[in-house]
């Protein structure tokens, strides 16, 4: 299991400062996108990540009501794969061709309720599949060990997306998250919110090796 660093801020200075650090032990960012409406705060825009300067591969969780008007500024910013919500109010058979045409990757989120029945259409069409393990759009949202089931249904199932889980995520349940089948683990809070990023980065990635 691969353990991603989930960026969450609206202020574009910690945005390149969380940016910088973590080019300092991984390859891959996901950055948090909130638009005030489907979830109650705000984060970030995609002219604040289009200024900071970075190597890292970009993954963009769009936790937004009209995701298709994100996916072009983004594309623009350097993300190479686009998550939106099953619970947006765009159709994903309409959402994902979009993606595509744009040169992205594509995945599609659900909420701890969504079940994964409601998404399995998509599966041949998607390269991720993101389980939210918190009610979404806050950092240090409680863990919902529940959300590990729908992950667990999936695991060696063959033409299945990737499997990535995010929320509350932290070394007392990262293990938990692995043994479900999980291939990426989006972490946030557990690698930015207390001492050392890399080393608590190192601390998770050690534990799941």
């Amino acid at each position: 299991m691969r353990i991603v660093p989930a960026l969450l801020t609206d202020k574009p200075g910690e945005l390149e400062r969380m940016i910088a650090q973590s080019g300092g032990f991984c390859d891959l960012v996901q950055v948090d996108i909130m638009d005030g409406k489907f979830v109650p705060s705000k984060s970030i825009s995609a002219g604040d990540l289009a200024k900071v300067k970075t190597g890292l591969k970009l993954e963009i969780h769009l936790m937004v009501e009209e995701p298709g008007k994100y996916l072009e500024p983004f594309k623009r910013a350097g993300a190479g794969r686009i998550i939106f919500h099953y619970e947006s109010k765009e159709d994903p058979a309409g959402l994902i061709p979009k993606i595509r045409a744009l040169g992205m990757e594509a995945g599609i989120a659900i909420n701890p309720e969504t079940p994964v029945s409601k998404v399995e259409g998509y599966f041949k069409d998607i390269d991720v599949l993101l389980f939210l393990s918190v009610n979404p759009g806050f950092y240090g949202s409680k863990f919902i060990p529940e959300v590990c089931d729908k992950a667990r249904a999936l695991k060696g199932r063959s033409g299945r997306p990737i499997i990535a889980m995010d929320g509350g995520l932290k070394t007392e349940n990262i293990l938990m998250i692995k043994e479900a089948g999980v291939d990426l683990a989006c972490v946030g809070s557990g690698i930015f919110g207390k001492g050392d990023p890399k080393e608590n980065y190192r601390a998770l990635a050690e534990k799941v090796r």
